[in-house]
């Protein structure tokens, strides 16, 4: 039993650890996932989760033994799927329905009948309003706004598509209190800090890496500046809100310790 007090010794008391149930149980191997579900993105993930003894499970809680982990992805990693504690179509601040709200701010996707979602181009991020008139913004007490504005809205048909009373501009449609994400993110991140396990360009794990604790005021900082974005996944007929946040790997691997 390894007795987790914060302190440096302590820290790397766990880290060996961890590394020696990943060269023990990870180093060397692909992904076995021939019994999961096919259509299950996941199964890789939970494929590694079995081998470093962690249980599958939703809890915003660090993974393993005070360290949150994370896995080899091909361009970005997740930090949580984290929904806005308020929005127009959900909480106190509800006005449409979940599904009118995909087909006014969502778009379509053709190839899935016209399915209508939150995803790809119309998705906020930091920066000017894109051509969906949305943008995320962090207003002066940290809370994560996502903004939309008909006058910078460039479709087309916005005027048959947006209802007259929606016909507004700096509109919030959805909002991450400062408090909440704080909560979010310093559940997973901040208690010993997070490791990564990485594959070679065949899919073999083949290294570890570690990184330090991140706090809320790092983490928001890097929501600031861009580099870490929201991807919303977000579609009709599906109830799941698929709110990731994310960040580039080269991102993480800018905080990664060496080791």
């Amino acid at each position: 039993m390894i007795n987790i007090n914060n302190s440096s010794d302590d820290r790397d008391q766990v880290k060996l650890k961890i590394l020696s149930i990943f060269n023990k149980n990870v180093k060397g191997k692909k992904p076995d996932t021939t019994a999961a579900n096919i259509r299950h993105d996941g199964r890789e993930g939970h494929w590694l989760e079995t081998q470093m003894g962690i249980s599958h499970n939703a809890s915003n809680t660090p993974d393993l033994y005070g360290f949150e982990m994370k896995n080899q992805t091909t361009s970005k990693t997740t930090f949580g799927d984290w929904s806005p504690k308020t929005a127009i179509w959900k909480g106190k601040n509800k006005i449409i329905g979940r599904e009118r709200f995909l087909v006014i701010f969502g778009a379509p996707n053709h190839e899935k009948n016209d399915r209508c979602s939150w995803s790809g181009k119309p998705c906020p991020k930091i920066g000017p309003y894109n051509f969906f008139g949305q943008k995320l913004e962090i207003d002066g007490d940290n809370n994560i706004l996502a903004l939309y504005s008909f006058k910078h809205d460039q479709r087309d048909n916005k005027t048959k598509i947006v209802p007259d009373f929606l016909q507004k501009n700096d509109l919030a449609l959805a909002k991450w209190d400062a408090d909440y994400m704080k909560i979010k993110v310093e559940r997973k991140f901040n208690n010993l800090g997070w490791f990564k396990c990485e594959q070679d360009k065949n899919g073999v794990y083949n290294k570890i890496v570690f990184g330090d604790p991140i706090n809320f005021n790092i983490w928001v900082e890097g929501v600031k500046k861009g580099l870490i974005f929201f991807d919303s996944g977000m579609y009709a007929g599906n109830p799941r809100p698929y709110s990731q946040w994310r960040a580039s790997n080269n991102y993480w691997e800018s905080m990664t310790e060496t080791y």
